[in-house]
């Protein structure tokens, strides 16, 4: 576990910034699989209890420890790793690595913590997960959180990654200007960064989903992004996006 010992996973008063999340998971109908990575027994019990009630997740599976967790990964194939950082055996942030490294598909995964933590959004994001999420937020928001990142998009806190960008830690700031997008591209990233899922990008630009995936598709493939939240990191550096940009 990360930080200061908590009384358990379940909804709470938390204070702070919510993440920005799309609006439009994963259909209910359509339910995700999840495995649980964290190697303190009552947070990973607690977890799962109150994860397996939300609609739409179907909890696989646990793991104790990053050894664990790739391999449970390995056999079960989960749509999504809710993937603690401070683990034994190997952390959260190498498990993380492996994973998406050894697989053509691999699951997505969300890194939760006690708190935020510049460093471990850092290290999580150069690692290949597609955000984090603090485990003081209401379990509905970890499982909103779960459902927007199995439906292929992005879950990251505005203020950390705005001083995550301005630390550069990723060295991405001159992907923009290498990467030659059209002004479409351009405005569907600036998008991304605000928080706009696919259906939402496709309203504000008036334009078909299908559209809208593939232009997103060319963006990542472009920028060499490993995901939405590489690429919307990428905008932040190169200047494309400026904090406080809503637009």
């Amino acid at each position: 576990m990360i930080g200061p010992a908590t009384t358990g996973p379940g909804p709470t008063a938390a204070t702070g910034p919510a993440p920005t999340t799309s609006t439009v998971g994963t259909p209910v109908g359509t339910p995700v699989t999840l495995l649980i990575a964290d190697d303190d027994e009552v947070t990973r019990s607690g977890l799962r209890t109150l994860l397996t009630a939300q609609p739409g997740i179907t909890v696989v599976g646990e793991a104790a420890d990053g050894v664990e967790a790739v391999d449970r990964a390995r056999d079960l194939r989960p749509d999504v790793v809710l993937m603690d950082v401070r683990m034994p055996r190997r952390n959260g942030i190498e498990a993380t690595r492996q994973l998406l490294a050894e697989s053509a598909a691999p699951p997505k995964v969300v890194v939760i913590t006690t708190f935020e933590n510049d460093g471990y959004v850092t290290a999580a994001l150069s690692a290949g997960a597609s955000g984090f999420v603090l485990k003081r937020r209401p379990v509905r928001e970890i499982a909103e959180a779960v459902r927007v990142v199995a439906a292929g998009e992005a879950i990251l806190f505005p203020a950390a990654l705005r001083r995550m960008v301005a630390a550069r830690p990723l060295g991405s700031a001159e992907a923009l200007p290498k990467a030659a997008l059209t002004g479409r591209e351009e405005e569907v990233l600036r998008s991304m960064a605000t928080g706009l899922s696919n259906p939402e990008i496709a309203e504000s630009l008036t334009v078909s989903l299908e559209t809208v995936k593939t232009h997103v598709g060319n963006v990542l493939t472009k920028l060499g992004a490993q995901n939405r939240t590489h690429a919307v990191v990428i905008a932040y550096e190169s200047g494309l996006v400026v904090p406080g940009f809503t637009g």
